[in-house]
């Protein structure tokens, strides 16, 4: 399966929002939008391909369009390391 980190995203985007873009490049098996504490949704999400050829045809043809007012940066996602942290590599602060 060819898993997908999409971030950059408007609060206001929705799993159903993700899946229509996506699916055009194949079977959706999956999204996930990351939400934080209090239920808000962190601005990031994790789109499940049916196959990595579906997944990197996703990723080349979307990255840098937009969906709600909002440019998509999506890259594949990582496999987990220990530390429990899926995804993005964690960013170092300035």
């Amino acid at each position: 399966m060819g898993s997908l980190y999409v971030g950059n995203l408007a609060h206001e985007t929705t799993e159903a929002d993700l899946r229509t873009a996506f699916t055009p490049f194949g079977a959706v098996d999956s999204v996930r939008i990351v939400s934080g504490r209090r239920g808000r949704p962190k601005g990031f999400a994790y789109v499940e391909m049916a196959d990595d050829a579906a997944a990197e045809a996703a990723m080349e043809s979307l990255r840098g369009t937009q969906i709600n007012g909002r440019t998509m940066d999506i890259v594949p996602e990582e496999p987990r390391r220990g530390g429990g942290r899926r995804g993005r590599p964690k960013r170092r602060r300035r």
